[in-house]
This record gives C-alpha cells, structure tokens and sequence, in this order.
C-alpha cells in the first residue's frame, strides 16, 4: 500500500499527515487520530486501513505534534484539540469527512466532529471512564457529536466495556469486540474493520 506523508503547522507544532489511498466519487475521507499511549503504528488504526481504501474512502493517519516531537506524554485534552483541528482543516475532502481515532484520538474526534462539520465519527476502544471509576463517565462527549457515530468497544475494557457503553449512550452504534480489552488487539480485528468500512460508507451516502 503507498502511502504518502506531509507535515502541516498547528498552534502546537508540526504534526504529520500519512495518507493513503484516494476516495471514489462521493467516497468519504476518513481521518484517524493515536491514543495518548502510543501512535499511528496501533494494531487497530491498522488494521482499518485495508478495509477502508477497499471501500472506497481515502485515509489520514493524524500524528499529532507531541508524538513528532518525540515527547512520551500527551498534552492537555484542549492542546490535543486544537492540533486536530489545525490539521484537518488543511485537508480538501472531495466527499464526506469523517473523523475518528482510537481512546484519547476518540475523544479529540468526538469533541471537535461539530466544529469540523464532520459527517460521521468512528470511536475505536472510547474510554468511557478511567478504570475501576465508572462514575468519571465522558459519556457525554459521545452525546454531543452531531453527527453518526460508531463505537467499536471491547466486551472486556477496563475503561468500559461494550455493554456499558451502550447503556451509558443507547442512542450510539456500538459494535462489541469479543474478547476485546482496551488495545482491541485479541478481536476479530478484520473482520470488524470490514464491518467499520461498510458503516462509513452507508452512514455517508455512499452505495
């Protein structure tokens, strides 16, 4: 698969856009953001790449600023807010924009999917509360999206599993992983990715 790489300025440094594949007419352009553990190498944003350039859609990995820099630890939620936002507001989308990311990425996608204009947000592994807290819900990050929204969330994360999270926003789409912790890596990770592709494609419009 070819990708192609570009560094954009943000309020808070470069960040990196990866990017592959390119969005039939109509076709969505899915941008994805990392966790605030590791980067864009994550099994699960991986492992949805093939399945959505099957689909049709063009793909962005977002690196944020803090990872280009080689730092180890993520800045505040409205820092990590803002590079998105800088970032994807110097991509030309042809079709539908849809945003996504996997834990922190999800939640950076959720917050700013209004803003943007985005038409659909894909939540990978959303941490729906700190683990053993349940009570610290961000359940209301999910709420506030104005558009569709697809969670695809382990039966087994601590940070709240499938169940919880469709109790907590039964209005959302969840799509349970079985056996799925927080890294989402002992699922059925192609067989969900395929299942994310088809989601995007019937939630924007396409065939």
């Amino acid at each position: 698969m070819r990708w192609s790489r570009r560094e954009v300025e943000t309020r808070h440094g470069p960040a990196l856009l990866h990017r592959t594949g390119s969005s039939r007419t109509g076709g969505a352009t899915v941008v994805l953001g990392h966790g605030a553990g590791g980067g864009i190498e994550a099994v699960d944003l991986q492992a949805l790449v093939p399945a959505l350039v099957a689909e049709g859609c063009a793909v962005v990995l977002m690196e944020q600023p803090w990872r280009v820099a080689g730092r180890t630890v993520a800045p505040r939620p409205v820092v990590l807010d803002e590079a998105w936002q800088d970032a994807c507001r110097t991509l030309r989308p042809r079709g539908p924009l849809v945003v996504g990311g996997r834990s922190a990425g999800a939640r950076v996608a959720c917050r700013t999917a209004a803003d943007l204009g985005a038409d659909a947000v894909v939540a990978l592994a959303f941490p729906l509360h700190p683990p053993g807290d349940p009570d610290r819900t961000r359940a209301e990050e999910l709420l506030a999206c104005p558009c569709d929204v697809l969670v695809v969330q382990g039966d087994r994360d601590p940070f709240g599993s499938a169940a919880e999270v469709g109790r907590a926003a039964p209005d959302i789409e969840v799509l349970a992983a079985a056996n799925g912790d927080h890294g989402l890596s002992r699922s059925d990770l192609p067989g969900l990715a395929v299942q994310v592709a088809r989601w995007i494609t019937r939630h924007t419009g396409g065939e």
